[in-house]
């Protein structure tokens, strides 16, 4: 076995413990939707190759080899080298020999030699990554053409610190070389993963010449090494928001790229509102736009930009991970087996449902057979967003998020527990039911996201034309159910689009074009933050947001749309029963 694991079925629990369980031991494996989005770039990386054919040396003219090489580049290229890098040196004479006297060199911006090889070569790559508070990705890009070669992604081996992003701030409060900890798993993670990129598509990761990285500002310290301590209070100061370039090998990614690759850092826009949100303004430039966009990085911690080409303002907003399935009773994490479609009929009450794995609703014939292997497992996030709203426009759930138990006399899959009422989803092994509790959860979330969002809006003074659904989770929400439950503004569904992992298509647009860093470098500073944790608005808006979709919105263009039911008061539906009445009405 490898180092630190154990075989569970020898092992004895003596105290309370952490279990990891490896991703090759699982039956059912993480789904890391963070696939590459296809996306049409101006190829122009900082990183180059040039094929020279280099003098060789004379005792009459007597210089070094490098000199030699920079001036084939100036001769053959046009190139003025003026540095090079350590271990250029350390390898160009075997290098130039080797190859008699015909190598490619990898020059960075036009100035800076970084590596020589022997004879042609025509191989150049680079990695985007998007870390994630859950989920980690690494896209491999050609860097000629801009071809993503391979993606490949993991969960964030932080998440046994903590769920969310300030868990693990006081565990690193409260245990002195926390924040060590996670910055060692994150970065060995993302080694596997580059190497995993590079075996997996049969590229040398010697050739792998620039690595492009995003995420949130916590993220962003711990890749660093940089204790977040800071992120943990007001005023949530970062160490820097600028954008950084550093060696590869600081980060602890010696010997999985290119000894002379840099790791290049998007900058920050402020406090909770990290590169992750500068990229997915990169990638889908509300800045150029007329009409007034508001971007959504859908995640444990939401990141919300809203504006246009005149005007831009950005904030975060603490959702939780109950949108990504945690804190739900029968919630989980995107993987196989996981309910994410639900259609609820409005007469019987009968739900059907879709599975992660399987394309067949859960009401055909064939259901049974090609699940078997899957298995109805739980509900990840997108299908908890389905079934809130699918209950709520089946009038099982009231305005105020009331699980309704007078319609049990209706249908059996209301079920009574203690004074509240669950709606079970699925019989079988596992029952898989929604409580009370998750409406609870979702309601939190989703006020929170709202609130963030129209708290931008009554800056800017401008109603949202369109919006932009970004992140893996993101993705896969259904535009119709996410403003039936409130989690956006009204819009126009037609103006509502998931673009998919935005985060990690900015990260490209920077990996391959050198001048997309200084654009959004220029955008980042244009864009004015909003701190949600001491603005007065952002409490009322959320108490307000915890309705279904809403206590005051009037959402014309989502009624223009979808018939939604006329507000009622619920009903406990104890009557006749020991011990029961009347449960006075919660108030949202």
């Amino acid at each position: 076995m490898k180092e630190g694991r154990r075989l569970g079925c020898s092992t004895f629990i003596q105290g309370d413990l952490v279990i990891d369980i490896p991703e090759d031991s699982q039956v059912h494996k993480q789904v890391v939707r963070k696939r590459a989005e296809v996306r049409n770039i101006e190829i122009d990386p900082v990183v180059r190759l040039h094929y020279i054919e280099v003098d060789e040396p004379d005792m009459h003219h007597p210089s070094g080899d490098l000199e030699r090489v920079e001036r084939a580049l100036k001769d053959q290229w046009g190139i003025d080298v003026d540095r090079a890098d350590l271990p250029v040196l350390q390898s160009l004479q075997k290098a130039l020999r080797a190859g008699e006297w015909k190598v490619t060199a990898a020059v960075r911006n036009n100035h800076k030699l970084v590596y020589v090889w022997p004879g042609f070569k025509d191989a150049a790559y680079g990695c985007a990554v998007d870390i994630g508070s859950t989920t980690m990705s690494v896209h491999l890009c050609d860097l000629h053409n801009g071809e993503v070669v391979n993606s490949v992604g993991a969960m964030n081996p932080q998440i046994r610190f903590g769920e969310d992003l300030m868990s693990r701030v006081s565990y690193v409060m409260m245990n002195p070389g926390g924040d060590k900890e996670m910055t060692k798993a994150v970065r060995e993670t993302l080694g596997f993963l580059l190497v995993q990129a590079a075996t997996e598509s049969g590229v040398d990761p010697n050739d792998i010449l620039e690595v492009v990285l995003v995420g949130n500002p916590i993220m962003h310290h711990l890749m660093l090494g940089i204790d977040p301590t800071e992120l943990g209070w007001a005023p949530f100061a970062l160490a820097t928001n600028q954008p950084l370039r550093v060696w590869a090998s600081e980060i602890g990614l010696d010997g999985k790229v290119n000894p002379g690759s840099r790791a290049y850092f998007m900058p920050c826009v402020a406090g909770h509102v990290g590169a992750d949100a500068a990229a997915v303004t990169l990638a889908e430039g509300p800045q150029y736009r007329d009409e007034i966009t508001l971007v959504v990085d859908v995640g444990t911690n939401a990141e919300i930009v809203l504006g246009n080409k005149e005007r831009l303002l950005a904030c975060s907003s603490p959702t939780g991970p109950a949108l990504e399935g945690a804190q739900i009773s029968s919630g989980q994490r995107a993987a196989t087996g996981a309910i994410e479609r639900v259609r609820i009929d409005p007469e019987t009450l009968e739900p059907r449902f879709k599975v992660i794995g399987a394309d067949l609703w859960s009401d055909e014939d064939e259901f049974a057979a090609a699940t078997k292997k899957v298995g109805v497992t739980g509900i990840c996030g997108s299908g908890i967003i389905e079934v809130l709203a699918e209950m709520y426009l089946a009038g099982l759930i009231t305005t105020d998020g009331i699980i309704d138990g007078s319609l049990a006399s209706r249908t059996d899959r209301l079920v009574a527990e203690g004074r509240t009422f669950s709606y079970v989803l699925h019989r079988g092994e596992p029952e898989i039911r929604v409580t009370q509790a998750d409406v609870r959860a979702i309601q939190l979330a989703k006020a929170a996201l709202y609130a963030g969002a129209q708290l931008l809006v009554d800056k800017l003074g401008k109603p949202v034309e369109r919006v932009v659904l970004a992140g893996a989770f993101g993705s896969h929400i259904d535009a119709k159910y996410a403003m039936v439950l409130g989690l956006i503004p009204d819009c126009k569904l037609d103006m509502v689009a998931s673009v998919g992992n935005a985060a990690g298509t900015g990260a490209r647009i920077a990996l391959l074009n050198k001048k997309a860093r200084d654009e959004i470098r220029a955008t980042v500073h244009r864009i004015e933050k909003i701190e949600t944790a001491v603005e007065e608005k952002f409490q009322q808006h959320f108490v307000e947001a915890m309705a279904f979709p809403h206590k005051t919105a009037p959402y014309p263009n989502l009624r223009a749309a979808v018939t939604l039911p006329e507000p009622k008061v619920a009903s406990d539906g104890n009557e006749g029963r020991e011990g029961g009445g009347r449960r006075r009405r919660r108030r949202g």
